[in-house]
């Protein structure tokens, strides 16, 4: 995900959004948003938190997302659980992955297993999470290194990048799929699937129409946003347009005046505001890669600046994200025919405006 500066961020906290739910629950806590739904927050490797949802259902509890599986929040999964632990002792009926990511079902084999309880996720999602996982000890692919290589990435950075997958328990063999427009009975609650894609391929959000609730993942975030990227194994894919129109379809359908469960951050009032604003800076970022592109021919690695503010990054996998999203502006470029791509003699791609897409 994009990091938002800390000039954005309050910009964002002073704009149209409202958080009404106060300061966020500790680690290893909980605070109830509204009845019978509760806020947890679990530990990953960055030192932020991931927040997690717990549902009354019955006699127990149904968890949406689950944290990242690292030592830190197998301990926090361990004190949530405990008799005297936030959720009182009582089981977890199932599991909802909202996508694929390992902060958002990293835990979801080991939960699954001590409550011999089901995954729920829709099948794209799964099935590429079990994907990833099986090749996440292999080396990494020859295809996915030419990908890197035709980004423009240097000998040093290809030698360090890793397959993706880690951090996730072994995900079940055997899982519930949850289908767009699917309604889930969870406790006294309806819940509709609603599922997007851009940050993955069918990102399920929940949305409860009787409380006016909306549990978003990564699909709508108060102050940073999502990751939309271009993968190796996709490389034609062109997520930044399915993104896109994924939040003009949750605008359609979903009421402003909904509180929304983001993954990460407070949750907030002003769904639609939000979704706006998501729109209009990627239409920004659009308008300033065309910008670059009208001076030179420039390779992946050469619009970073421009896209992200810098040219280099804190660690490889943040280097992965920047340049799938990088090609992904630039793929939705190509596709309208306003940018073209060739190949140089050492394999690395060129863009430039003009012509059409390829």
């Amino acid at each position: 995900m994009s990091a938002a500066s800390e000039r954005e961020r309050a910009a964002l906290r002073a704009s149209a959004l409202r958080f009404p739910c106060g300061e966020a629950p500790p680690v290893g806590g909980a605070l109830e948003v509204a009845s019978g739904i509760l806020w947890l927050r679990l530990p990953l490797l960055s030192g932020q938190c991931v927040n997690v949802w717990a549902l009354r259902d019955g006699d127990g509890w149904a968890v949406v997302d689950t944290g990242m599986f690292i030592e830190r929040a197998v301990e926090v999964w361990r004190q949530l659980l405990a008799p005297d632990g936030p959720l009182g002792g009582d089981p977890v009926t199932r599991v909802i992955g909202t996508h694929l990511h390992a902060d958002h079902v990293g835990m979801a084999g080991w939960l699954c297993e001590a409550f011999d309880c089901e995954l729920w996720m829709t099948r794209g999602e799964y099935l590429q999470a079990r994907l990833l996982q099986s090749h996440c000890e292999a080396p990494m692919p020859a295809a996915d290194l030419a990908f890197y290589r035709r980004a423009g990435w240097d000998a040093v950075s290809l030698d360090a990048v890793r397959p993706m997958g880690r951090n996730m328990s072994p995900l079940p063999v055997r899982y519930r799929r949850i289908q767009d427009g699917e309604c889930l009975r969870i406790g006294d609650d309806d819940w509709q699937v609603l599922v997007g894609s851009g940050h993955s391929g069918e990102h399920a959000c929940l949305y409860c129409v009787k409380r006016g609730l909306f549990i978003s993942g990564d699909q709508v975030l108060p102050l940073i946003s999502s990751n939309v990227a271009v993968w190796p194994g996709e490389p034609h894919a062109n997520p930044m347009r399915d993104w896109l129109a994924s939040l003009a379809r949750i605008a359609r359908e979903v009421p402003d005046d909904v509180l929304v469960l983001p993954a990460h951050d407070d949750p907030f009032h002003g769904l639609h505001a939000r979704l706006e604003q998501l729109a209009r800076k990627r239409h920004r970022a659009l308008d300033q890669l065309r910008d670059t592109l009208s001076r030179a021919d420039v390779r992946v690695v050469d619009t970073f600046e421009t896209l992200f503010g810098r040219k280099t990054f804190a660690s490889v996998f943040v280097q992965q994200l920047a340049t799938g999203e990088a090609v992904a502006y630039l793929r939705l470029l190509i596709e309208r025919g306003e940018v073209v791509v060739r190949d140089g003699a050492d394999g690395i791609a060129w863009y430039r405006l003009g012509g059409q897409g390829v």
